[in-house]
């Protein structure tokens, strides 16, 4: 079978690729000279060569807070409109069978909270929130018109090699000698193998639906801290009180974006946020990747 693959000279692309590759005929869209397709779907509609099986649409726009309303505008270019010129360049050639959406938990918009499942409104009210939440809806109504399966999946943080976001910094911080955990790092995550993606494609193609993934066991900072300090044969990192890190983060608040923490920052990093993946696993048979066995940093 014939799989599209955007984005996939990214974090993710270069983690999932090699996997994708053992079980489709995968043609690449992304920025690169090495994609078969080189364009950037968020300004043009790509020319395809031929009709695919299944589409995997993984290009996409995060890990940045957007200072300017230009910044802002981003989101939606690559996120929404990307999506609406891939799937205008899919109408010449041909439908796939099924369209596969990496979305995001940021759509739910919640800072905090445990095991929120699909049913939890999608309240995320930032450029990267809004545009992911317009991209699913544009899809849904899209496939829905010409009888498309559709699968979307919203992961939570991802590990694998050189990840980029929060954990990329956690493991600069630590190789570097600059990270401080805070307040015993007891705040837990949902965090997701990277490979994971690849193994709900073929799950998703066949059966569409809308889906948290994560590992089902939430890591803590604490947990994450030793396996990074253990790969990196550190030590563990010394861990501040609450009250001298709120100190810290109400200066960061008079200092602005110069400054290594605020007080959202310090809620992100003290309040547990984690998703439930049950209906992932009894729809679709999925068992999740046990992250703090599997992460490997380097």
């Amino acid at each position: 079978m014939k799989l599209l693959f955007t984005g996939a000279s990214g974090f993710l692309g270069n983690n999932v690729r090699p996997l994708l590759e053992a079980m489709y005929e995968v043609t690449t869209v992304g920025l690169l000279p090495q994609d078969d397709y080189t364009v950037n779907i968020a300004q043009e509609v790509p020319e395809l060569r031929e009709r695919y099986d299944i589409v995997l649409h993984a290009a996409g726009k995060a890990h940045s807070v957007p200072r300017t309303e230009a910044e802002k505008q981003v989101f939606f270019d690559v996120n929404l409109q990307g999506t609406k010129n891939l799937c205008a360049a899919l109408e010449r050639k041909g439908f796939p069978r099924a369209f596969i959406f990496i979305s995001t938990v940021a759509v739910y918009g919640c800072e905090y909270g445990e095991e929120i499942t699909e049913d939890h409104p999608l309240n995320g009210d930032t450029p990267y929130a809004m545009s992911k939440r317009l991209a699913e809806e544009y899809l849904q109504k899209w496939c829905y018109e010409h009888n498309v399966i559709l699968g979307i999946i919203r992961p939570s943080l991802i590990a694998g090699l050189n990840p980029p976001g929060n954990l990329g910094s956690m493991i600069h911080g630590i190789r570097s000698g600059k990270y401080l955990s805070i307040a015993g790092g007891r705040a837990r995550k949902s965090i997701l193998m990277v490979q994971d993606i690849a193994k709900l494609v073929p799950l998703l193609a066949e059966k569409g639906g809308i889906y948290n993934v994560c590992d089902s066991y939430h890591p803590s900072f604490r947990e994450l801290e030793a396996v990074i300090c253990k790969q990196l044969n550190k030590r563990i990192p010394f861990s501040i009180p609450y009250w001298v890190a709120k100190c810290m983060a109400l200066v960061g608040d008079c200092l602005g974006k110069r400054a290594p923490i605020n007080s959202l920052k310090l809620k992100k990093i003290t309040e547990s946020l984690t998703f439930s993946n049950k209906k992932a696993m009894r729809e679709l048979g999925w068992k999740p990747t046990n992250v703090l066995e599997n992460f490997n940093i380097e």
